[in-house]
């Protein structure tokens, strides 16, 4: 079974399951899950990208796009063999608004309802389930993200090693978007915190302040539609014994949350492991100041862990835990396979914290 036919299969069962005749994917995260990496992106701003997925409950597989965009899709992005083209003009969209959520109605024949990844005109919002059903990774999946995490760790943790004191948040964050660029992914969040910044704001949006001390970068690096996660802090220097102490207690949260993170656990349990974790480690309620990260693939978060989330950790999945103390962060990306838990965004010759955490590097 190819990649497709598996995803397919997925979506069909959940048709069946919800009453759905079909089921449309708009967002550009739903169209690259589905064609293995394809992107219907043209305007990032946008969740939606421009061209529809929409496959039956039969299992038939359609295209709808305009005719601006028919022709890439259908010449770069998918199969033409399996995928049967719906397109129109490109003025409808100005005029009809509605025109995706129309054609995939009539194309759907009268069946059942129609569910969608997104917001359309009469048609149901599934897009919960839909997470769900791209949460368990492909064995082509799993090799993608390991790709993608060894470069993102990589670029990472080269630029991290290049900035010198006295640069600025915004050139950092360019750096990092050049970095994203050189190994065929875009940074879709850039994050950086000079100095006392790092203890001010738990999302850090680069300013033009320039770091002395200490700098924290945060990025999200998507290549392929999957999404890879990952947190360097640098020193100038001796580092602080409270900041040691404070990023070894981060450090131990990370690391309960990776032997918690195993098939059938759920976002409220393991939201009480970090909650325990930093009363244990010293700092309670710091839990309360930023989430703690939760599973992650086709977005920056597919879900976070939280008190109330009945979310279920599944047998082969990706995550990214980032847990913060007032004054530092750790955060990597991992895989949960049948072989255990496996950090794929690593820096090479990074400093680590029990082994596995990401620590602090001293320039």
């Amino acid at each position: 079974m190819t990649e497709l036919d598996e995803k397919t299969d997925r979506l069909t069962r959940l048709a069946s399951e919800s009453g759905l005749g079909g089921i449309v994917l708009a967002s550009q995260p739903g169209f690259a899950w589905l064609t293995g990496g394809g992107t219907n992106r043209i305007d990032g701003s946008r969740e939606n990208g421009n061209g529809a997925l929409f496959v039956r409950a039969d299992g038939r597989r359609f295209v709808i796009a305009n005719a601006i965009e028919m022709p890439r899709l259908v010449g770069e992005e998918l199969d033409a063999a399996v995928w049967e083209p719906i397109e129109y003009p490109w003025t409808q969209e100005h005029t009809d608004p509605d025109t995706v959520a129309r054609l995939a109605a009539h194309a759907a024949e009268g069946r059942a309802p129609i569910g969608a990844d997104s917001p359309l005109p009469g048609i149901s919002l599934i897009d919960r389930p839909l997470s769900r059903a791209r949460a368990l990774l492909t064995a082509a999946e799993v090799t993608r993200y390991r790709a993608l995490g060894k470069d993102a760790g990589a670029a990472i943790g080269q630029t991290c090693r290049a900035i010198q004191p006295g640069t600025a948040e915004t050139a950092i964050a360019r750096i990092v978007a050049d970095a994203a660029a050189r190994i065929g992914g875009r940074a879709v969040v850039v994050l950086v915190a000079a100095d006392e910044r790092i203890a001010r704001f738990r999302h850090p949006v680069p300013t033009a302040r320039a770091w002395q001390k200490a700098v924290l970068v945060a990025a999200c690096i998507e290549r392929g539609g999957l999404v890879a996660a990952v947190s360097r802090l640098v020193s100038a220097g001796a580092v602080s014994p409270d900041l040691s102490a404070r990023t070894t207690a981060a450090a131990c949260v990370f690391g309960r949350l990776l032997d918690a993170t195993r098939p059938g656990a759920r976002g409220h349990e393991l939201f009480a492991v970090a909650r325990d974790a930093y009363r244990e480690a010293g700092f309670p309620g710091e839990e309360a100041r930023h989430h703690q990260g939760g599973a992650i693939g086709y977005r920056s978060r597919e879900w976070v862990a939280h008190p109330a989330s009945e979310e279920q950790v599944q047998a082969c999945q990706a995550f990214a835990w980032n847990p913060s103390i007032t004054g530092t962060k750790v955060e990597d990306t991992v895989l949960l396979t049948g072989g255990g838990i496996e950090r794929i965004t690593t820096s090479p010759d990074w400093p680590l914290i029990d082994g596995r955490a990401p620590g602090i590097l001293l320039l």
